[in-house]
């Protein structure tokens, strides 16, 4: 479960990027932020997987307290997230299959464990007969879905997507679409940062709207817009 607590979040130059934030994420859901640029989703998304520390306020995910947790227990926290950026964030020199090892290997997984794991989150994604492929050999759409695969190859409890789809066509986001929908259904509670009002509006999910750094709405099934 995730929880925030009277969330604020204040950067050095004096902008207030999150306040009065209140929030619980229940284990399983699927939940769309959306907003304006400018809103405050990136800096949602980022206290989220503590790469930002909140001004004020608590924020829990599971067993771990951000307000309490020691330096070294950062990485063991985030080894119950994977994380989805617009821009991939693949490694350019490691094919397919290894950008997604990689993720197992961090962890210490015992090597006979991770090349069924990565052959399984390949199938998956639908990427299982470009395994030995690099990032510059495949469409934006394809690197995105070596993404996925990375993020959800350790298991994690949890799915952080930033703008996944903001990048690519709609046929093709349509697609990463789709495959993050799996992902939820198989227990995984699902965070998704987007603009994109017709993914939002035709896959029907929990919507958080941002505005000015607050949560200015929280709609169960919601749609982009607001209902008349």
């Amino acid at each position: 479960m995730i929880q925030m607590k009277n969330v604020m979040m204040k950067y050095d130059n004096g902008v207030i990027a999150m306040k009065d934030l209140n929030l619980t994420v229940e284990p399983g859901e699927f939940v769309y932020v959306i907003g304006p640029s400018g809103a405050g989703k990136s800096t949602f998304i980022k206290l989220l997987y503590h790469e930002l520390t909140p001004t004020e306020g608590s924020i829990k995910i599971n067993n771990f307290d951000f307000s309490t947790m020691k330096p070294k227990e950062v990485p063991f926290m985030r080894r119950q997230i994977g994380i989805v950026f617009q821009d991939f964030k693949l490694l350019p020199r490691l094919t397919v299959y290894e950008n997604v090892a990689y993720a197992m290997q961090v962890i210490e997984t015992p090597e006979k464990d991770i090349r069924p794991r990565v052959l399984e989150v390949l199938k998956m994604v639908g990427l299982e007969q470009k395994l030995r492929r690099f990032p510059s050999e495949l469409s934006g759409g394809e690197q995105q879905r070596v993404s996925i695969a990375r993020a959800i190859v350790n298991k994690p409890q949890v799915v952080i997507a930033d703008e996944p789809t903001g990048n690519l066509d709609p046929e093709t986001a349509e697609g990463i679409m789709d495959i993050l929908d799996r992902v939820n259904k198989t227990g995984t509670t699902v965070i998704m940062a987007t603009h994109n009002q017709q993914m939002v509006d035709e896959h029907t999910h929990r919507v958080l709207e941002i505005a000015g750094g607050r949560v200015i709405r929280d709609e169960k099934e919601g749609s982009y817009g607001r209902e008349a």
